[in-house]
């Protein structure tokens, strides 16, 4: 039976280009054939996931240029039940598309939000008078292309051969060097690995509070390759915070810098230790 793998959008999008690659090493490795299914929403791929209805997910967490995927990260938390199996990092190469003949026919631009501020640079400098309709997708406003030669959409190279639409420009992304994490998660437990991802919360804002988890990895010599605070959504200036540390959960040393950070957090949530597989 295949292994059924969420992600975001119709084919063309990044998430797809993340799930084809999950999808291959689950046929290399485990020799388990995959059918990938899309979701018109992030959030609707990481439920789908949490509730049995595809063995896997493909989410995308964090992009080198505009850093977190906040509702990928909002998301888990709330659902308590996904672990990251792996991560994977794939560059990012945007392309404008349309059936202009010319870039300053272009009116409006949609795009994910992600790929329209990746690209905010280029925008400004080439047509900074258009203006920039977010979607839920960097496909989503393809289909309507052809209807209005002043419409333009950022989305992949692939989803304009998909699509058989003309590229007016690409790479159309700020930097070069631009690239975006995943995560693979599911239902079944992580299988360990280099890195760690964690989210914990505490019960009062107080001084001090951070700093005594943050010196039990320090302590014990484990590397924090990120941190990030998000709001807890329960009163304002409430905070819960996101790590990444640089080992495995089972490790001695690591699950003594867990048992310290639990012992101070109101709420620890550990969704899993993985290791990374670049594209």
């Amino acid at each position: 039976m295949a292994r059924s793998i969420a992600y975001l959008g119709s084919p063309g999008t990044y998430a797809e280009a993340a799930a084809l690659t999950w999808g291959k090493w689950l046929l290399e490795v485990t020799k388990e054939e995959s059918l990938l299914c899309p979701y018109p929403s992030i959030t609707q791929t990481l439920r789908a996931a949490a509730s049995g209805e595809t063995d896997f997910v493909v989410a995308p967490v964090e992009n080198s240029i505009e850093g977190s995927v906040t509702v990928t990260l909002d998301t888990l938390w709330q659902l308590d039940t996904l672990r990251i199996q792996k991560a994977l990092v794939l560059p990012i190469f945007h392309a404008l598309m349309s059936h202009s003949p010319i870039l300053e026919q272009i009116q409006t631009i949609y795009s994910h939000p992600q790929a329209l501020a990746q690209c905010q640079g280029w925008l400004e400098k080439a047509l900074p008078n258009v203006q920039l309709i977010p979607t839920n997708s960097t496909t989503e406003a393809l289909q309507y292309l052809e209807q209005d030669p002043t419409i333009g959409a950022i989305s992949s190279k692939r989803a304009a051969q998909l699509h058989k639409l003309p590229i007016l420009a690409c790479p159309v992304n700020d930097y070069p060097d631009n690239c975006t994490r995943f995560w693979v998660l599911s239902l079944q437990p992580s299988p360990g690995g280099s890195h760690t991802s964690l989210a914990f919360s505490f019960s009062a804002n107080l001084p001090g509070a951070l700093v005594r988890p943050l010196q039990s990895f320090a302590e014990r010599g484990i590397n924090l390759s990120r941190i990030e605070s998000r709001p807890t959504k329960r009163s304002l200036g409430e905070y819960l915070f996101f790590i990444d540390v640089e080992a495995d959960a089972k490790d001695p040393a690591t699950q003594s810098a867990l048992t310290e950070l639990s012992d101070c957090a109101e709420t620890l949530k550990i969704f899993g230790s993985y290791t990374i597989l670049p594209a």
